[in-house]
């Protein structure tokens, strides 16, 4: 069964009084696999007039149908050095000689007028999220055991056996980082899962008792 399994250091206060918040950043991660993807998705789906996706930027090419500001802020290499020079950037990285971040202005921006937004991002993003944006709800998604997360990303069909392995060794490595996070979920059944995030996003308002 999933559930929502806050830290020590948990941040209950800041959960507990998100309806009444100016705004706010949302950062999911968890390895490869888990499923996080699936739950942004329903999220945004369910909550589209609530949450909002981050839209990152790259310096590699639009693929079909792409548009720019909406799949991705399509960047000049220039443009995104010029970027990270100037800390214009809430994180980034360069994989597969491709430059990938987050645009920091567009979240402050909506921020600023209230709204929340969610960014679904890898672990090493999530930890330079967490030093430039401390005050960001961050939230781990863990599968129910590594033999269920090799299923998975065995049944998706995608990748060979040796990507697989190296997926599920940077996984072991992820998950053991979930302690850095303010609150962890289990995604064992999609569904319980969903209820989780919703529950911790949307809490039910408390009905006063005379």
């Amino acid at each position: 069964m999933a559930q929502t399994q806050p830290n020590p250091s948990s941040i209950s206060e800041e959960a507990s009084g998100l309806e009444e918040a100016p705004g706010q950043l949302i950062v999911l991660t968890g390895p490869s696999g888990v499923g996080k993807g699936t739950l942004v998705k329903a999220l945004l789906r369910e909550h589209s007039d609530e949450l909002f996706l981050s839209v990152s930027a790259t310096t590699r090419s639009p693929r079909s149908g792409e548009v720019d500001g909406q799949h991705y802020y399509f960047f000049s290499r220039e443009q995104f050095e010029g970027a990270i020079e100037n800390n214009e950037l809430l994180e980034w990285a360069e994989f597969a000689g491709n430059y990938y971040g987050t645009p920091l202005r567009p979240i402050e921006e909506r921020i600023a007028k209230g709204e929340r937004i969610l960014l679904e991002i890898e672990l090493e993003g999530a930890r330079q999220v967490a030093k430039v944006f401390p005050e960001a709800l961050r939230i781990f998604v863990l599968p129910p055991s590594m033999d269920e997360l090799e299923r998975r990303l065995r049944s998706r069909g995608q990748d060979s056996d040796e990507a697989i392995n190296r997926r599920l060794e940077r996984a072991k490595v992820e998950v053991d980082a979930a302690g850095e996070f303010d609150v962890t979920v289990v995604n064992n059944e999609l569904t319980v899962a969903l209820d989780s995030l919703r529950s911790l996003l949307f809490p039910s308002p408390q009905v006063a008792h005379s």
